[in-house]
């Protein structure tokens, strides 16, 4: 008679699953709470102990770990293997259901404590799991409580086959090989000090969508998540999201929340074209839009607030690729779901990893996110020019601060009653982007306020935004020259002030 053992944490479905191997003349072996469970169901099950003939010790810590159930487990059905089997009075055993103990959802609390925790790290279960898969020629192991039905149906109609049994055992592998990450990833932020980046980073993904290609035709493309991660959005419409999609909704979200009054972001190719600030986002979209007008078609829209009919109706008047707020009015979303093909996202609410992280030729640059704060607040900022800033530049000036990095370098930010009026972005010189953000800005450049990524390396960005009709410049500040720049500002009237901190996004 072929034996299955069970030891679960998860009892969902557990007694059905069990009632209908049992009925396919399989006999039930259960350690602990799961043989209780089994037990209390009117199901015959022997314990544990009864095969090992040693009771559970040191709290539950050990049940599973002995040669009775590994032996059983482990052994092949050969003759050699099932006559050393007989010769210490042991039997296969031919199923292995277990699930884990909840390591990932105990430490995901940021009060619990360290005993809490490890008394969370599953040993047997694992033990159990990685030898079910290991003979997996013989043995079929169930990780996954959504595999039950499958499971007990193939062994309803004898259909339980070698592929089956190594899917299985490819889910049992998968499953402890991220709950051993998980471990070590808490265990990392137990050791290491929490100012450095770990020096080993375990990182699993799953996948979510395989799209139609990447960013070209001949490229294969696909979105994972983290193990464990809720998911960041939820696609209340259109066409299914594809990997240029995913780009640009990156930054057009990041840019849009950065921000505590309503804000739209407009972004395009991951740059914004329009960003901006008002009293409500309708007035916020005006602006936006206003900022270059042709470079928003087709682009990605982001608002850091609950989308009302107000500005639905006026995004509908263009071609958008994708809209996404943290929430969206009825009669708003009811509005936007006229068109078919525009893909309409939900923020989750779900919190960003704290590292961003890079594939490399070789390898993975990792980094914490730009989440500075200091250098936002200008009266952090130096002023270095002779002329004062006014209150309204400095609320411009704090705009387009903020703006700037959000915007791919060489980043340049024209900005005026905060709100984009033209960007210089991806340029290989400080002077080009300057010049573009001039060219987009025209006649709007004039009396407006820039910002810039970095410092400027020589007086040109500086004379070049003031035959635009800049008045005033934030910047880092650094370049061993900014006595020659700080000189061309005073020369030609400007404002300028330095924040201390730089803010590349290549």
């Amino acid at each position: 008679m072929p034996r299955a053992l069970f030891s679960v944490y998860d009892k969902s479905g557990l007694v059905d699953f069990a009632r209908r191997l049992d009925a396919a003349g399989v006999q039930l072996i259960a350690s602990g709470g799961t043989a209780r469970a089994l037990a209390e169901a009117g199901l015959a099950v022997s314990q544990v102990e009864e095969l090992t003939g040693f009771p559970e010790i040191l709290g539950g810590r050990v049940k599973t770990l002995h040669p009775a159930i590994h032996g059983g487990i482990l052994a092949r059905r050969t003759d050699e293997h099932l006559a050393e089997l007989s010769a210490h009075g042991l039997e296969p055993i031919d199923f292995v259901v277990v699930n884990l103990y909840p390591f990932q959802q105990t430490v995901a609390d940021p009060e619990v404590s360290e005993a809490d925790a490890i008394e969370q790290i599953d040993i047997g279960g694992v033990a159990l799991l990685r030898a079910a898969a290991k003979n997996f020629e013989s043995v079929a192991v169930v990780a996954d409580p959504a595999d039950y039905d499958a499971v007990a149906e193939a062994v309803a109609e004898g259909t339980l086959d070698a592929e089956q049994r190594r899917r299985l055992a490819l889910k049992a592998f998968r499953h402890t090989a991220e709950y051993d990450t998980a471990i070590s990833g808490w265990l990392t932020g137990q050791v290491e000090e929490s100012d450095s980046l770990p020096t080993r980073l375990g990182v699993q993904l799953e996948q979510v969508q395989v799209m139609r290609y990447g960013e070209n035709p001949h490229q294969k493309g696909g979105y994972y998540s983290y193990v464990g991660d809720a998911p960041a959005f939820e696609q209340l419409h259109g066409k299914e999201m594809s990997y240029n999609n995913w780009l640009d909704l990156d930054g057009s979200w990041l840019a849009a929340q950065d921000f505590a009054e309503p804000t739209v972001a407009i972004i395009k190719h991951s740059n914004p074209c329009g960003l901006a600030s008002a009293e409500t986002l309708a007035d916020a979209y005006d602006k936006a839009l206003a900022s270059d007008p042709v470079s928003a078609f087709g682009s990605i829209i982001s608002l850091n607030r609950s989308l009302d009919l107000a500005t639905a109706e006026k995004i509908g008047d263009l071609f958008v690729e994708i809209v996404a707020a943290p929430a969206y009015d009825e009669d708003a979303l009811a509005l936007l779901m006229r068109k078919k093909n525009l893909r309409i996202l939900r923020a989750t609410g779900a919190a960003p990893r704290p590292l961003s992280l890079r594939s490399v030729y070789g390898g993975v640059l990792v980094q914490e996110l730009d989440q500075s704060q200091d250098d936002l607040d200008p009266a952090n900022w130096q002023i270095v020019s002779k002329a004062q800033p006014t209150a309204e530049q400095l609320t411009d000036l704090a705009f387009a601060w903020r703006t700037c990095r959000h915007v791919k370098s060489n980043a340049i930010v024209y900005v005026q009653n905060q709100a984009t009026v033209g960007v210089g972005a991806g340029q290989m010189s400080r002077v080009d982007s300057v010049m573009l953000a001039g060219h987009k800005a025209g006649e709007r450049a004039r009396g407006a306020v820039m910002a810039s990524d970095a410092f400027f390396p020589f007086p040109d960005g500086i004379e070049a935004a003031a035959s635009y009709g800049i008045v005033a410049v934030v910047q880092p500040g650094g370049s061993i020259r900014d006595d020659q720049v700080v000189e061309a500002v005073d020369r030609l009237g400007l404002v300028m002030v330095l924040t201390g901190t730089r803010h590349f996004r290549h």
